[in-house]
């Protein structure tokens, strides 16, 4: 009875098991901000190596890239972010951090370049980490802002750059991969009928049995366009649909045309996506109602909770942005072996509503 039917069974049961590992490892291991900081430089060293490398190989001939940003980009934004929560606390207890805050500038770019050029929705997610990110620092640490309208036209432009740049680039080095006009001419042209396939099948629980690609094997619901990553479950051996090989082309009609509002609905249903958006809004609300905790205890004297508020800056702004660009931009943004990020964000939100005594 335990064992999941389907592909959308199996990602609640992944969910809640991952969920309570790391509610039980965060009431286990201390968290000082020293450890929070040391173990976030170095994931975002490890993260920004592998896009440099996966870019590297875009390319070198005879080698195959992987796309790395996909799996690992909410990861950046999380540990990049945690980065710099750490460092601004630092200083809010008085100890100089210029050096840490000249490495999260440095490794900044170097993985807003490198996943970029990779992937122009990275770019996206990336900026609105960052952004939520320096939002929810201005807040925890009562400082101003400074968003002007100055600030909003010259970042606009910089990202228009940023994209005439990787078009001009992609043409004079032959890379069609890299051009985002490429990108928004595929968009143009399988979108619509994409759209009206979601629209005109999907019911409360799915879609109407045999409108997906699987005819008259099709469930009506949980048919592979939303899954964990595809090598977990085969690892498995789970009877499950699944596209691969040529047939992911296929599933790209949904994944890779539509945001995830419409990815979601077709394969979950209505209650599907109406579930997914009450679940963000639950993490969402429980993190900024225990960052005014911790902001309460910090403001009191407190230091027990600095790693612990740190982590949290950087797991909640990460979960925010990939839901937003998962949502209403990329459905594969959180999709696949996004899937399995977009989960750990969660749980690492959501392990902070909850302390467990130990016995001693």
């Amino acid at each position: 009875m335990f064992i999941a039917q389907n592909n959308l069974q199996l990602i609640l049961e992944v969910a809640f098991i991952i969920h309570i590992v790391v509610l039980l490892l965060f009431n286990i291991i201390a968290l000082p901000l020293s450890m929070v900081l040391f173990l976030g430089i170095v994931l975002t060293v490890l993260i920004g190596s592998l896009l440099l490398v996966d870019v590297a190989f875009l390319f070198l001939p005879l080698l195959s890239h992987h796309e790395f940003t996909h799996p690992f980009g909410s990861l950046a934004v999380f540990a990049w972010v945690t980065i710099a929560a750490a460092a601004n606390l630092l200083t809010e207890v008085g100890i100089k951090s210029t050096s840490i805050k000249t490495l999260t500038i440095i490794l900044f770019f170097i993985i807003a370049v490198a996943g970029g050029l990779m992937h122009r929705s990275f770019l996206i997610l990336w900026f609105l980490g960052w952004a939520l990110g320096y939002l929810i620092m201005s807040k925890s640490f009562k400082r101003s802002t400074n968003i002007t309208s100055k600030s909003i036209i010259g970042w606009t432009l910089a990202g228009g750059l940023g994209f005439v740049i990787m078009e001009l680039l992609s043409r004079f080095l032959d890379k069609p991969i890299i051009s985002p006009l490429l990108r928004v001419s595929r968009i143009e042209h399988y979108s619509i009928s994409s759209l009206k396939m979601v629209i005109q099948n999907t019911t409360l629980w799915g879609h109407v049995q045999g409108s997906c690609y699987w005819g008259v094997e099709c469930l009506g619901g949980a048919d592979g366009y939303i899954t964990l990553p595809m090598s977990l479950i085969q690892s498995f051996g789970l009877p499950y649909h699944l596209f691969y090989g040529v047939l992911v082309n296929r599933k790209d009609e949904i994944d890779y045309m539509l945001p995830g509002i419409f990815a979601v609905a077709f394969d979950a249903g209505y209650a599907g996506i109406i579930f997914l958006l009450t679940w963000i809004m639950i993490v969402s609300c429980t993190g900024f109602y225990v960052l005014r905790k911790y902001r309460s205890k910090r403001k009191s004297g407190s230091k027990m909770y600095l790693g612990k508020e740190a982590l949290l800056i950087g797991a909640l702004s990460a979960f925010l942005a990939q839901s937003i660009i998962g949502l209403f931009i990329f459905n594969r943004s959180f999709n696949g072996s996004a899937m399995l990020a977009y989960i750990v964000l969660s749980a690492l939100v959501m392990a902070h509503i909850a302390t467990l005594k130990r016995s001693i």
